[in-house]
């Protein structure tokens, strides 16, 4: 889902890549969620963060849970501005009807939605005091 949304919202700012620590499946919760927004990831793809090994980036962005509980992937490369780790809880873990975990789904992907909005804000506003300097 955070692909998904930095691409739609942000694709024009950003290069976005993501992979985990295992390669899966795009969960179909996740994709009706999406689709509720105008935002198709049903083609996204799974991919494993080694793919990435070696590889540049200004930013990295886990966004696993508590790191004591779940598998977060490793970034092995070069990361010019930071490393952020942003603490959501696996929808996909949840247990109860559909209903409910649709809307746990939903629940993460608006807190995801959130912190990238935030993130830009940040970017942005640093960008903003540089060129005044």
């Amino acid at each position: 889902m955070a692909e998904g949304l930095m691409r739609h919202f942000y694709g024009d700012m950003f290069d976005v890549y993501s992979a985990g620590a295992k390669q899966t499946f795009i969960h179909p919760l996740a994709i009706e969620v999406m689709s509720e927004i105008g935002i198709d990831i049903s083609k996204q793809k799974s991919k494993l963060v080694s793919i990435f090994f070696g590889e540049k980036f200004d930013y990295v962005i886990t966004v696993c849970g508590d790191y004591s509980k779940s598998t977060c992937p490793m970034f092995v490369g070069e990361v010019k501005e930071e490393t952020l780790h942003w603490n959501f809880i696996d929808p996909a873990e949840v247990e109860g009807n559909k209903e409910e975990k649709l809307n746990i789904f939903r629940k993460v992907r608006d807190e995801i939605k959130s912190k990238i909005d935030e993130f830009v804000r940040n970017i942005n506003e640093k960008e903003n005091k540089n060129e005044k300097s």
